[in-house]
C-alpha cells in the first residue's frame, strides 16, 4: 500500500521506527469472542504453537480478516511492530507482523528466507512468478477476486478509460518498481520514457503537481485520503483499475515451498479458517476495523494513521467493485490456472529481459494450490 517511511530514513531499519526494546501492552479493541465462537478447529498439536503472519504494510483493509482471528487478550509489541493473541479457540496463538516501512521495506519473499519463524506471508502473485527460480513461494489463499491496484490523477481535464489511454497520453507515471511494470510496457500499454520509479509511497508531489501527474495506488485506500484526508487537496481523484485488464492476483496468502509439505496437516486445517474469516470479517467488519486503528495508534507509524471512514470506504470499494468475490467456481479464495497461466505468459518476456527470468517451464502448479481451500466456503 501506500508507503510511508520512517522519519529518520528507510535505511536505518526497524529501530529507527519503533523503540529497541518490547514494549508490549493489551488491545482494547477486537473481535475476541467473536473469534473463540467461529474458529473452533483445533490446530494445537498441528500447527506451530504460534502461527507468525508477515504482512506486507501497517494495518488495512487488506489485512481485515486476518485481525479478524484474533481472540481475546491480544497484545500489542510497539518495538517489534506485532500484534499477537489466541487464534480464535483453537488452542495456538496467532501473531500478525507489520511490513513495509516497519521492517525497512525488506519485501515478504526476504523476510521468508531470513525468518524461519513465518509461516503464512501475504504477497502479490506477480512477486511469487518473479522469485519463482530463486526464492519460491506457493499461494494457498486468493483474498482478492481482483486487484484494487490502480493508476490515478487529479487533472479533471483527462479522462482516462484504460491502461492504453494513459500510455498514449504521454504524461509521467510515478511507480515503485514492480514486475508488472515490464510486462505494461512491454505490451506496449506504457510507454518506458513516461515512467518515473522514483514513487516512495507519498502524496506530496502528486499535491504539488495538482493531480498532473499519474500515480500508482490502491483504490482501497488513497482516492479516500486524499478527498477526505489530504487537506491539501480535499477532492476526489479518477483513476483505472488495473484488474480491469491485467488478471493479477494480490495480496495472496502464500508459504515458502521448501516448507509445504511439513506444513501440509496444518494447512489443511488453517487455510479454512482464514477463508471464513475473510467471509465474516467483510459481512461484519467493524470489530476488526475498530482494533486495526487501535493497533495502527499505538505504533510509531511515522504519519500513517488510519480511520473508520477511510476502512469502511476500503470495505466498500471492496464489494461494490468487485475485489471481493467468489473464484470462477463459486469458491472463496480459489485461483483460476487459466488466468494464472495468463500471467505467467505476460510476465516472463518482461521479467526475463530486465534478468530476473521465472523458473524454467513455470505452470500455475508451481506456484498456486487449491488443495487447502474448504469448497463449501463462499460469498452469499
Amino acid at each position: 500500500m501506500v508507503a510511508w517511511a520512517c522519519a529518520a530514513g528507510l535505511a536505518v531499519g526497524l529501530a529507527a521506527c519503533g523503540d529497541s526494546a518490547s514494549d508490549t501492552e493489551p488491545a482494547a479493541s477486537g473481535a475476541g469472542s467473536v473469534a473463540a465462537a467461529n474458529y473452533t478447529t483445533p490446530l494445537k498439536g498441528i500447527c506451530p504453537d504460534t502461527v507468525v503472519v508477515q504482512t506486507s504494510w501497517w494495518p488495512e483493509v487488506d489485512y481485515g480478516a486476518t485481525y479478524q482471528l484474533l481472540g481475546a487478550e491480544t497484545k500489542i509489541d510497539k518495538g517489534s511492530f506485532r500484534v499477537t493473541g489466541p487464534l480464535g479457540a483453537t488452542g495456538v496463538d496467532l501473531e500478525i507482523r507489520s511490513g513495509g516501512p516497519a521492517v525497512a521495506f525488506d519485501s515478504v519473499t526476504s523476510l521468508f528466507e531470513k525468518d524461519d519463524d513465518i509461516l503464512l506471508g501475504y504477497l502479490d502473485l506477480d512477486e511469487v512468478i518473479r522469485n519463482s527460480a530463486e526464492h519460491p513461494s506457493v499461494a494457498v489463499l486468493a483474498p482478492y477476486a481482483k486487484s484494487p491496484l490502480m493508476f490515478f490523477w487529479g487533472d479533471p481535464s483527462l479522462d482516462f478509460r484504460t491502461l492504453a489511454d494513459i500510455g498514449r497520453s504521454g504524461r509521467t507515471v510515478l511507480v515503485g518498481d514492480e514486475a508488472y511494470l515490464n510486462a505494461l510496457v512491454g505490451e506496449g500499454l506504457f510507454q518506458r520514457s513516461q515512467i518515473d520509479n522514483s514513487y516512495n509511497g507519498d502524496l506530496a508531489r502528486f499535491v504539488a503537481e495538482d493531480g498532473r501527474i499519474v500515480q500508482v495506488g490502491f483504490v482501497t485506500d488513497e482516492p479516500y485520503r486524499l478527498e477526505h484526508d489530504v487537506a491539501a487537496w480535499a477532492k476526489p481523484v479518477k483513476y483505472v483499475l488495473v484488474g480491469d485488464e491485467y488478471p493479477a492476483y494480490a495480496n495472496i496468502l502464500a508459504v515458502r515451498k521448501d516448507k509445504l509439505a511439513a506444513n501440509r496437516k496444518c494447512l489443511s486445517a488453517l487455510v479454512p479458517l482464514f477463508q471464513r474469516a475473510m467471509v465474516d470479517y467483510l459481512a461484519d467488519p467493524k470489530p476488526a476495523n475498530d482494533l486495526m486503528i487501535e493497533v495502527t495508534s499505538k505504533l510509531d507509524t511515522a504519519g500513517y494513521e488510519l480511520s473508520s471512514g477511510l476502512l469502511a470506504d476500503g470495505n466498500t470499494r471492496q464489494r461494490e467493485l468487485g475485489l471481493v468475490a467468489n473464484g470462477s467456481d463459486g469458491v472463496f479464495g480459489s485461483f483460476d490456472t487459466d488466468r494464472v497461466q495468463s500471467l505467467i505468459t505476460r510476465l516472463t518476456p518482461g521479467l526475463t529481459a530486465a534478468g530476473t527470468p521465472p523458473a524454467a517451464g513455470l505452470t500455475p502448479a508451481a506456484v498456486v494450490t487449491d488443495e487447502f481451500i474448504d469448497t463449501s466456503v463462499s460469498l452469499d
